[in-house]
């Protein structure tokens, strides 16, 4: 009897507690899509997120990249006749042409120049399979299981496909190049390339640019055997969510749906720091100093609780004196489910100057003959 009634107790408390709206996620055309947030890469929500898929032209996320991380972006060379000979979309490469890798970034990115793409390739890695090689290395540190690389354009080759969740594991590496961020929410891009070059400007195909002005590029991409696809990102009040659909007929109004919800679920979060934050200092005034992050670091987190954060301070055994306001003594890094997500300077709160040196203590016989005992 006695469980029965703690039962119906239980129920009664339970319909007195408010009840909290959750939107639905909404109905998504694509075969394959997924929708994370950014700093940490929680997946928010998703369907067929693991099947590797053909993804088409979103494939040059990871050649410009590679080619941003190559560096040496502003030399000019002239483009291969051979790896510019290719069908689809287009940046205009002729041969003879004068070109920089970073005009080519702006190719791939923008028209989604399939030229473009196997130029950059050419110069860096000497040939496509070479490039591709280097495409699937990269991948294997981003963590992308479930993808295969051989071409840098995204024109199908024989086992070409990634899973939309490693797309955008490979976005969240790609939007964390500072120059990658930049120039994929570019609308239009004026560069200088041909023979001789010229200026010519250079148009975003990412209509989501000018639906939203919170979204981030990112890469539009259509084949026949892969359909739309398409990868965005979307910031709005110190949050950034990634999306991707792969073989979506409506991705447009897909992506818009998409962060529609996830910005009602997600909410931005401070992550926490160690209240006392305390460096030993040798050689100084004082035996310790104390320091503060640089600045505070965001995230996404679902009803704004963030959970599963790892805090590690690292820093030398000792800070030597002497130690001025602002100097940069170590960093606290912060870790989601054992992946770095962020990395802050940790400087100094105040000044320690370096402790006099201490003279050293003469002998009775120095002293009784040093020269100011001495008579003429």
């Amino acid at each position: 009897m006695k469980k029965i009634i703690g039962i119906i107790l239980a129920i009664l408390f339970c319909r007195l507690l408010p009840v909290t709206e959750v939107c639905a996620a909404p109905e998504v055309s694509a075969r394959a899509w997924i929708l994370t947030e950014a700093a940490t890469g929680q997946v928010l929500c998703e369907q067929n997120a693991r099947e590797q898929r053909p993804m088409a032209s979103t494939t040059k996320i990871m050649t410009t990249l590679l080619t941003l991380e190559h560096g040496d972006l502003d030399t000019a060379f002239r483009v291969d006749p051979d790896a510019i000979r290719v069908e689809g979309s287009s940046m205009g490469l002729q041969e003879g042409d004068l070109v920089t890798l970073r005009a080519l970034c702006y190719g791939m990115l923008l028209p989604s120049g399939n030229d473009a793409a196997n130029a950059a390739a050419v110069r860096i890695a000497g040939s496509i399979p070479d490039f591709a090689a280097l495409m699937n290395a990269r991948a294997q540190t981003i963590g992308m299981r479930d993808s295969h690389f051989v071409t840098p354009s995204g024109l199908e080759g024989e086992g070409h496909g990634a899973s939309a969740y490693d797309m955008a594991l490979l976005t969240r590496e790609a939007l964390r190049n500072e120059t990658f961020r930049s120039m994929c929410c570019e609308k239009a891009k004026t560069v200088c390339f041909g023979d001789p070059p010229y200026e010519r400007t250079l148009y975003n195909t990412n209509r989501l640019l000018t639906m939203r002005e919170d979204v981030i590029g990112v890469k539009t991409g259509f084949t026949d055997e892969a359909g739309r696809c398409l990868v965005s990102a979307c910031e709005r009040d110190g949050v950034t969510l990634i999306c991707v659909t792969l073989s979506a007929p409506d991705d447009w109004n897909d992506h818009m749906r998409l962060y529609d919800y996830g910005f009602s679920r997600v909410q931005a979060a401070a992550l926490p720091v160690p209240e006392e934050l305390i460096f030993p200092v040798a050689g100084g005034t004082q035996e310790t100093v104390s320091v503060q992050p640089a600045a505070p670091v965001t995230i996404g987190a679902v009803n704004g609780r963030p959970s599963g954060i790892r805090t590690v301070i690292r820093r030398a055994p000792f800070v030597y004196a002497p130690v001025c306001e602002g100097d940069p003594l170590g960093e606290i890094v912060y870790y989601y489910q054992e992946r770095e997500i962020a990395s802050v300077p940790l400087l100094a709160e105040e000044n320690v100057p370096a402790r006099p040196a201490e003279r050293p203590k003469r002998s009775l016989w120095e002293r009784l003959w040093s020269p100011a005992r001495q008579t003429p």
